[in-house]
């Protein structure tokens, strides 16, 4: 079981910059995938980027340039860095870890805003 907790939402204006950070539970972080996805009010969730165990990454055309995701197996933790934000990027941020055997887990969230 792997349990996940995220940390580093906000309210910030347009432009700015936030880091998220998702500390995880349990021995399986080192050989397991890592993502971030988000969900806006009313609107599906989505992939915003990922991360492999080999440090491989992907990241959603909409994020691209702006954001960087990273691990650090010592500490499993996952992070992502997140600047120009944009109104557009406001939602819940979810971190997402699937283990060699495909299971899966999410965290509870953490509320990102961009206003001014």
């Amino acid at each position: 079981q792997v349990q996940l907790v995220e940390s580093g939402g906000g309210l910030v204006q347009p432009g700015g910059s936030l880091r998220l950070s998702c500390l995880a539970s349990g021995s399986t972080f080192r050989t397991s995938a890592l993502g971030w996805y988000r969900q806006a009010p009313g609107k599906q969730r989505d992939m915003v980027a990922t991360i492999t165990s080999g440090g491989a990454t992907n990241y959603a055309d909409s994020v691209k340039g702006r954001f960087t995701i990273s691990r650090d197996n010592a500490k499993n933790t996952v992070y992502l860095q997140m600047n120009s934000l944009k109104p557009e990027d406001t939602a819940v941020y979810y971190c997402n870890v699937r283990t060699l055997y495909y299971d899966v887990y999410w965290g509870q969230g953490t509320q990102v805003t961009v206003s001014s």
